[in-house]
């Protein structure tokens, strides 16, 4: 997939495979600045390295998108009008959103982008920034962003799985995830130690498991516990 620099606003298509990050993520690089030359150069450079970028005038215009504004990263300019970069980050922060944020300084800022990262700003970028410094903040963003989605994926795949699981396959799964041998399980559930047995080939097969191990994994992944 080519660059493509994005109009303000404007949805995009993801971020090419060089940057590690899957393609069906459609993450993108939103640059947030009420300089109009600023927002340009900084797409075109990020486009140049094979990056999607949107372009926002300002951090009023991000929180009225907020709600269809597609996944990836922020990078701020921490002075604005109206609203800055500091306002856009504790507002985003309010509204649960989890967007990795980069503030961009200039060196008169630096107390303000210290600011920003104790409230939880990802990294910030002195002007003059140098193309590496914003490639390498923007590639640890967005991978951050990547890790998030697909935690997301793997949570949702194995609560898919054991949602198949019968009550009493649930039961069994419970208690060999907290360790439990299959004769303490059988005496808890007031089976035998061979029903155990076969609940147990039944829960690794619904679960496409061929050991315990992945199992208990795929039991923690998906936030299972007996309730």
């Amino acid at each position: 997939m080519s660059a493509r620099l994005l109009s303000d606003a404007s949805p995009t298509a993801g971020v090419i495979a060089k940057f590690g990050i899957a393609p069906d993520h459609d993450l993108v690089v939103h640059i947030v600045d009420d300089d109009e030359a600023v927002r340009g150069s900084l797409a075109l450079l990020l486009n140049s390295f094979g990056l999607l970028t949107a372009t926002h005038a300002s951090a009023e215009a991000v929180l009225e998108q907020l709600p269809s504004l597609r996944p990836g990263c922020l990078v701020v300019d921490i002075r604005m009008p109206g609203m800055d970069g500091l306002g856009l980050q504790a507002e985003l922060t309010r509204r649960g959103c989890t967007y990795p944020v980069i503030v961009v300084t200039g060196h008169a800022d630096v107390g303000l982008a210290v600011q920003a990262m104790k409230a939880g700003a990802l990294d910030f970028i002195e002007k003059p920034y140098s193309e590496d410094d914003v490639v390498k903040s923007v590639r640890v963003a967005l991978s951050r962003t990547a890790d998030v989605f697909q935690t997301t994926a793997n949570t949702e795949a194995a609560q898919g799985r054991i949602a198949h699981l019968t009550p009493r396959e649930r039961d069994v799964l419970s208690r060999l995830v907290e360790g439990r041998p299959n004769k303490v399980v059988a005496h808890e559930l007031g089976i035998s130690p061979r029903t155990v047995e076969i609940h147990r080939a039944n829960l690794m097969e619904k679960l496409a498991c061929r050991s315990l191990a992945e199992a208990v994994r795929i039991a923690i992944s998906a936030g299972f516990s007996r309730t």
